[in-house]
């Protein structure tokens, strides 16, 4: 299969930039990523609202919140060769407005489905912001430690938004609808897209490249077939016809993938950067992480809202030092990187991170905010030790001229790991809640038909129907609230548990692969197939 390659513009010479040209792009890639992630966490937060006013199940809101995440997982790599292709402004220009015309859908929404089209083009606009929000960094701060620091920035205002979205948002539902929760995006990024416009300067990658029809059209499919197929299956079963079909789709697309990169003259993720120890390690490090982060967010919001009968604004208050962490230890973060080495630093993240997710199994139906802040707070300072070292140790392995293809790929995994969270961890939510429910309901000492009623109705109704039982009695309903209670607590135990064991798992991977200092740099070149490959692909250092 033969890529496309169309007319591009010869790049011309590099000009080196001044002070203020550095500082103003670093402040828009930054304020991309923050504008990009403020409806992540924000949406999750609002998820109970949302199901109130539109009446939608549980496998609804997964797909409100995997609208989102699927399209950019899909297309990151895609818009990272495109930013490299045909400039990283444009790109960045073109997603920030593509995301502020999926916040105007969703502002405007009356169903699931059209609040589903607009999480589907924010994602695409996130898709073409990520990855050239990162290039536009590497492209100004060719500097190791200058890059470090920029990239600790970045990431801190990753944090900022996932951290003022749901504060946002908490603050809306409780005053106005729940669908001006867009708005604050929306407002955010229209400013910040005129700001950019004046004020960034154009860069490309300086080899030719062309775009890979095949790679993308397989990278689409195996992910939007893999993340289906764990909605679906916890929802229809997992020998349902659909399901069989999606995981069986998905494992055929992903080796095909591979196989198609391999071969492609300019693949969309050239494979053979794999061959970096750090490149790899830093890449499933990435997607276990958010795997764990993004699930335990979206789990820890249905239990506060469904359990605790928390308001918006309270559950983002409570899931305030799972981000802002990030956001307070980002410069200092930085400065350690300088300092010591980004290897040790991320091991010690995740290790912290993990015990704050298994601490998670503390916490029962009437856990006090207090005791909740300070598990989440743990959880919180190991994931802000971790992500910007992930980001630099994945960047830092690449030769610049990669920056955009390196930063597309570090991005699609960090995607990949958030759109799997909440689908595994909702699955795991409805499952284990129905079949703890029955226990807790005996021993709760209800009439059996309370019990078969109330069993009956989250069973068929979806497991958000147990926060708003209403029985004959008051003190039968609080009986049947105490068994939702604790049989909504026990799934959220299971949650934790995943979440605190793939982030341990992780810190054993980032051991082996990367370590905990830096090693001497080396080639991983293959020999090239043509000369035009041997153009196209250059020696990635090992920063392991």
């Amino acid at each position: 299969m033969s890529a496309i390659t169309p007319r591009v513009p010869q790049p011309s010479a590099p000009q080196q930039p001044t002070v203020r040209h550095i500082k103003a792009t670093i402040a828009l890639a930054c304020l991309g990523v923050f504008v990009s992630y403020l409806p992540v966490v924000g949406v999750s937060v609002a998820l109970p609202v949302i199901q109130q006013a539109l009446d939608t199940s549980t496998t609804e809101l997964q797909w409100i919140t995997d609208a989102f995440i699927l399209p950019t997982a899909a297309l990151l790599l895609t818009c990272g060769m495109i930013g490299d292709l045909y400039g990283r402004k444009k790109t960045w220009l073109a997603g920030m407005v593509v995301f502020c015309l999926g916040c105007l859908v969703c502002l405007t929404a009356g169903t699931v489905v059209q609040v589903c089209v607009g999480q589907v083009l924010t994602g695409i606009g996130t898709a073409a912001l990520l990855p050239s929000t990162l290039a536009l960094i590497s492209n100004v701060c060719p500097d190791h430690h200058k890059r470090a620091r920029a990239i600790a920035l970045w990431t801190a205002f990753l944090g900022l938004g996932l951290t003022l979205g749901p504060l946002f948002n908490g603050v809306i539902v409780e005053h106005l609808s729940w669908r001006w929760i867009f708005l604050p995006a929306l407002v955010a990024g229209l400013i910040t897209a005129v700001v950019g416009a004046f004020l960034l300067t154009e860069s490309r990658a300086q080899r030719e490249r062309h775009l890979d029809i095949p790679g993308q059209v397989l990278a689409a499919v195996a992910i939007t077939a893999l993340v289906y197929g764990v909605i679906e299956g916890g929802s229809t079963g997992w020998g349902s016809a659909q399901t069989v079909i999606a995981f069986v789709v998905a494992a055929i697309a992903l080796p095909a993938f591979a196989l198609v990169e391999l071969r492609s003259a300019s693949p969309m993720l050239d494979m053979r950067l794999f061959r970096s120890s750090a490149f790899s390690g830093a890449a499933i490090v990435m997607a276990l992480t958010l795997f764990a982060q993004v699930g335990l967010v979206f789990a820890l919001s249905e239990y506060f809202g469904l359990v605790h009968h928390a308001s918006t604004w309270d559950i983002g208050i409570r899931l305030l030092a799972l981000n802002g962490f990030t956001v307070v230890l980002g410069p200092l973060v930085g400065r350690l990187m300088n300092r010591t080495s980004p290897q040790l630093l991320l091991v010690t993240g995740l290790v912290i991170g993990g015990i704050g997710a298994l601490c998670v199994n503390l916490f029962h139906a009437t856990t006090g905010t207090g005791e909740a802040a300070l598990v989440i707070g743990v959880l919180g300072i190991g994931i802000a030790l971790a992500m910007a070292p992930i980001t630099t140790i994945a960047i830092g392995s690449l030769p610049h001229r990669l920056a955009g293809t390196g930063g597309a790929a570090n991005s699609a995994l960090r995607q990949i790991g958030s759109a799997l969270g909440p689908a595994v961890f909702g699955v795991i939510l409805t499952n284990r809640t129905l079949d703890t429910l029955p226990g807790h309901l005996a021993q709760s000492g209800l009439a059996a038909a309370d019990q078969g009623a109330v069993h009956g109705m989250v069973s068929s109704v979806g497991i958000q129907a147990g926060a708003f039982l209403h029985l004959k009695t008051p003190e039968a309903t609080g009986r049947a609230l105490s068994a939702y209670g604790a049989s909504f607590t026990d799934a959220l135990h299971t949650c934790a548990l995943v979440g605190g064991i793939g982030m341990l798992l992780a810190a054993v991977i980032a051991l082996a692969l990367i370590g905990l200092r830096p090693r001497a740099a080396r080639s991983i070149d293959a020999p090239a197939e043509s000369a035009k490959d041997s153009a196209a692909v250059t020696a990635v250092p090992d920063a392991s």
